[in-house]
């Protein structure tokens, strides 16, 4: 098992300090007690213990709080160290032969971040952020004098001064469309954009969730409107991917981009383009390098035209499908609706502090993963100065971006930290929740099903056990189900083998692409 790996499993197990367990820790060939699997099984059944678990994977600083996802999240271990060591293997032989894998890890990385947000591999470019994905949208459709762009006033600039700027230069108009704070239904503000448009219009670019008040559009019906009228509707996803399950089918957007260093947790520089197949013979890219052939209308296959960038940093895009793949083991309704909850917390918090106004909907229909803010009366050096205090003094680590700005994402955990001045700063940081599943439930129930005789765990595949070198091999297939069945698989394999309670089991682990358990031989007892 190789560092990376085996961090990752360090990580999900408690290693770190994780609170509860009493200094309980594992290695990949660990020796399980029945009281260290009682304690990780009352893990597993407690909502903010398992969320412990995930917020273990990060290497983030005694007392700091990151709280600025809108911007830049940190990287769980398994990214960082994947990062660090294709680097080093590309470093220590620069080859042709050698950095031939890259091509192949960029394609896996491709297909998994097709996979995630419900498109074909063809249709993503890998390119560095969603900066330069809009902006390939933007230079890339023909316009010109007669022209409309329709925008939202609060998308991010590389999707809105950006625009002004082409205009300047081909004589297009850009047009703005303004959605008061107040706005109560999805309704309400298609009504808005659809007044907006005309036959003049070519181009609808828009942000799925703002990153100045955290106003959350109703992206699918805005694209379908667009789609009725011809117009290609593009999505900056900035503040969406990795933080909302995607459907970009569904969705029905034209193009959408989106960055890995943000809510994806995944490495910098590194970020995603869709383009609907339909459409890409229709953009240009922004550059022409490298995999573009004599002839010029002719180039790299589908999307990967937009990404032909010329020497790219390989470690950080074949750590893209890393991300991916972290995002997966938890699974992503999971992180929308653990972001989600947080999130509500922190604005209900928010919201019982006087002299805070909240900007943000308190309606998670109506808005994500960003949360802010206002104090009236405070400029904004003097909210810029908050936020240098709510880090300073608190470790809190935000944005002025709109006001105070919190993006929580699922390595915060919901706890008071006993501090009443913390309390009143965060607000969300003290609400509790007893959460989690219980004894009995239905979908945890597959190891039952072996008493004995191996076969195929009951539980809709999740779970699989077979017989292994002679010894017993349980096959895992989802994270949070793997702290709810590992104890009970140590249990089977006490009934297969005969062994009573006192006895250490020696469990060999290992965690991807899935969890495997190979219980090998009881060791000793235990009085």
């Amino acid at each position: 098992m190789n560092n990376s790996r085996r961090a990752f499993l360090g990580g999900l197990t408690g290693l770190g300090g994780l609170t509860g367990l009493g200094g309980l820790t594992y290695s990949s060939a660990a020796a399980a007690t029945p009281r260290h699997l009682r304690q990780l099984l009352d893990v597993a059944l407690n909502h903010e213990s398992y969320w412990s678990l995930v917020a273990g994977q990060f290497p983030l600083r005694p007392g700091k709080i990151p709280m600025n996802a809108a911007n830049l999240c940190p990287s769980p271990r398994v990214v960082s160290e994947r990062v660090a060591e294709l680097t080093r293997d590309e470093d220590s032989d620069v080859s042709n032969p050698n950095r031939a894998k890259f091509a192949v890890l960029l394609e896996e990385s491709r297909k998994k971040a097709a996979e995630q947000v419900g498109a074909s591999p063809d249709e993503i470019a890998l390119v560095r952020n969603t900066s330069e994905a809009n902006n390939t949208i933007n230079n890339g459709i023909a316009l010109g004098p007669g022209d409309e762009v329709v925008l939202w006033e609060q998308n991010h600039p590389c999707n809105n001064v950006a625009w002004d700027v082409r205009a300047a230069r081909h004589g297009f108009q850009v047009k703005r469309v303004s959605v008061p704070a107040a706005a109560k239904s999805a309704g309400e503000v298609v009504k808005l954009f659809e007044a907006a448009l005309t036959p003049r219009t070519k181009v609808l670019s828009i942000t799925y969730v703002s990153n100045t008040s955290g106003f959350r559009l109703p992206a699918k019906e805005l694209c379908s409107l667009a789609r009725q009228r011809g117009i290609h509707a593009h999505l900056d996803g900035a503040q969406v991917w990795g933080y909302l399950k995607l459907d970009l089918k569904d969705i029905g957007c034209d193009s959408f981009g989106g960055s890995a260093h943000k809510w994806l947790m995944g490495p910098k520089e590194a970020g995603l383009l869709y383009v609907r197949k339909e459409r890409i013979a229709q953009i240009w890219p922004n550059i022409v390098s490298v995999a573009w052939g004599a002839d010029s209308l002719t180039g790299s296959v589908a999307s990967r035209k937009f990404e032909a960038l010329g020497q790219r940093d390989d470690a950080c895009l074949a750590a893209v499908g890393t991300a991916v793949d972290f995002h997966r083991i938890i699974g992503y309704e999971n992180v929308e609706a653990r972001t989600t909850e947080l999130a509500s917390a922190l604005k209900a918090g928010l919201a019982k502090i006087n002299r805070v106004k909240l900007v943000t909907p308190m309606s998670p229909e109506m808005s994500g993963g960003v949360v802010i803010a206002q104090v009236p009366d405070l400029d904004r050096q003097k909210t810029g100065a908050l936020v240098k205090d709510l880090y300073d003094k608190y470790g809190v680590a935000g944005a002025a971006t709109g006001g105070v700005r919190l993006a929580p994402h699922v390595y915060i955990q919901v706890r008071c930290r006993g501090r009443g001045d913390r309390r009143s700063a965060l607000g969300a940081a003290c609400v509790q929740h007893d959460g989690g599943h219980r004894d009995g439930d239905p979908r945890y129930a597959g190891a039952a099903g072996v008493s004995g005789v191996l076969q195929p765990l009951p539980d809709d595949a999740q779970f699989e056990a077979k017989s292994l070198n002679g010894a017993l091999a349980i096959d895992v297939f989802d994270v949070h189900q793997f702290f709810r069945f590992y104890p009970r698989a140590i249990d089977v394999y006490r009934s297969m083998v005969r062994v009573d309670q006192p006895a250490e089991l020696s469990a060999i682990v290992d965690p991807l692409p899935h969890f495997r358990l190979h219980f090998v031989k009881a060791v000793g007892r235990r009085r």
